[in-house]
This record gives C-alpha cells, sequence and structure tokens, in this order.
C-alpha cells in the first residue's frame, strides 16, 4: 500500500458540554496538530495517490473555518459537544467534501497536545 502524509498545527478555542469536566467547561484553546494520511493500492497516471499541492491547499481552506475561531460557536458543532473525536469526525467530512479520493482511504489524526489525538476514518 502507498502512503501519503501531510501535517498541519493550528489554534482554535472550545469549551465542553453536557458533564462536569472541571477547567474544559470553561472556554479555553488548544493547538492542535492536525495529519491527514492517505493510503491506497495504486498511484494515478502521475504517480501520486493524490496531488499534495491539492491536499496542502484543500486543507488549508478548511483549517481556515475553524482556526482562531471559538468550535462551539460554528454550526458544525450544533447540539454538539465540541470533543476531539466529533472535531476529527468534522475535519474529515469538510476535508472529503473537497477530494476526488477515488480507491484511497483517509485517515485524520487530531492532536490536542504533544500525546494526546482522536481520529477518524471514513468509508473508502
Amino acid at each position: 500500500m502507498y502512503q501519503l502524509a501531510i501535517g498541519r498545527d493550528f489554534i482554535a478555542r472550545h469549551f465542553l458540554v453536557g458533564g462536569d469536566w472541571g477547567a474544559e467547561n470553561f472556554e479555553h484553546s488548544h493547538h492542535y496538530r492536525i495529519e491527514v494520511q492517505l493510503q491506497g493500492a495504486s498511484l494515478n497516471q502521475h504517480g501520486y495517490l493524490i496531488d499534495i499541492v491539492e491536499l496542502e491547499a484543500a486543507l488549508g481552506e478548511v483549517l481556515g473555518l475553524f482556526r482562531d475561531n471559538v468550535l462551539n460557536n460554528l454550526p458544525d458543532f450544533e447540539g454538539l459537544n465540541p470533543s476531539i473525536e466529533h472535531f476529527s469526525r468534522i475535519l474529515y467530512q469538510r476535508l472529503s467534501d473537497r477530494l476526488v479520493l477515488s480507491d484511497v482511504t483517509m485517515n485524520i489524526k487530531l492532536f490536542e497536545n504533544d500525546l494526546d489525538w482522536a481520529g477518524y476514518t471514513g468509508p473508502t
């Protein structure tokens, strides 16, 4: 299997709702790191899983929707606790809407600090 991955850093704010999580219930920021991993059995006519420039541009657009915002205030999180799990799925959906991923699997890893992450892998 071929693999391709890119990563980016960004800052966003949120506060958790629906439970007693101490300081996490108050608005605070995270220095997030996203890793987008693609995997597929074959390459296109150019020798790519996907054009990395296209992937970088799409990820830049998606992160621009969330960077420096309070996640709780965004329509993507309406009715949701803005957990890192929900956030990784939302980032996956937003990114997959911008890419043609025929026969390529995409996996998102979203780190909220140096060690802790959640991920989402969608349908192929």
